[in-house]
């Protein structure tokens, strides 16, 4: 992994001091003595891979100094610069002149993507380890979405089997309230005719001679069931008994009980009396 950044950033950096000192000793050899121009192409790259070489070592030591960057960086632009100017005074082929121009500064940028690369490299072991977090946590949220998945698929069915049989309740309830209206209806016819009517007074006045009430529909609402104690024997209290009781449970708090808060406390206490004979004797001592 690590020569896939050094290898480019060392032949980036040949090829820039091969070119460098190959335009120096053309350039400034027809003014000055070709020795003198091999000189300053050499001190060119020289210098160049001195800051080179000391910022690496540098970096092998986890440390970095500004100044040499700078320096380095300074004859790498001195070298483009020399290209530069080269090209521009070329007389032919100054276009590939200035082409190539700028290697020595790609040479510089791709040993700071070296630098970069080895800063953040890691061993691997630790990438070891970071790929198995990742793929644990790429686990997980695949667990945690199709978990998801799944209760919104049980709610749907859930709410979906509810709202059947919500409807096939309110299909029973409409068919068993249009029965019960005919029922009633059918009641009602009965009762209001004339025919019917004194048929039915007739029935009533042979089981109770001499009195000819009036026939009432029954009723139709909520029941109430009678409490157990209801069904079991008990002796009945007498009017006088009952008269106290009642007149005690009233006047236990002031201002008195309504006869509804009086008759749940007379039940609560274990009394027993039909709803006639208690509002009977409600009347009489209230």
């Amino acid at each position: 992994m690590r020569a896939k950044t050094v290898l480019p950033a060392v032949a980036m950096t040949a090829v820039s001091m091969v070119l460098t000192l190959a335009v120096v000793v053309m350039w400034l050899g027809t003014a000055v003595p070709w020795p003198v121009a091999l000189v300053v192409g050499l001190g060119i790259d020289g210098g160049w891979l001195a800051t080179l070489a000391y910022e690496r070592r540098l970096a092998a030591q986890g440390d970095h100094n500004r100044a040499v960057t700078a320096v380095g960086w300074s004859f790498g632009v001195l070298a483009a610069g020399v290209l530069v100017a080269h090209a521009l005074t070329a007389e032919e082929s100054a276009g590939a002149w200035l082409a190539v121009a700028w290697l020595p500064i790609a040479a510089k940028a791709l040993w700071l993507v070296h630098a970069m690369w080895e800063r953040t490299a890691l061993t691997p072991v630790a990438l070891d380890a970071i790929r198995g977090i990742q793929q644990e946590a790429r686990d997980e949220a695949a667990v945690a979405r199709a978990r998801l998945r799944a209760e919104a698929a049980t709610e749907e069915t859930r709410l979906t089997a509810v709202t059947e049989a919500g409807a096939r309740v309110a299909r029973v309830q409409a068919r068993t309230a249009q029965t019960l209206a005919g029922a009633w209806s059918t009641l009602e016819t009965a009762r209001a005719g004339e025919e019917t009517g004194r048929a039915l007074t007739s029935v009533t006045a042979r089981v109770t001679p001499g009195v000819t009430p009036r026939w009432e529909l029954p009723v139709w609402g909520p029941s109430e069931p009678l409490a157990a104690r209801s069904l079991e024997s008990a002796p009945a209290l007498t009017d006088e008994a009952l008269d106290v009781i009642v007149d005690e449970i009233r006047t236990s708090e002031t201002p008195a009980l309504s006869y509804r808060e009086m008759a749940a406390r007379f039940r609560a206490a274990g009394h027993s009396a039909s709803e006639v004979r208690l509002r009977a004797a409600w009347k009489r001592v209230a």
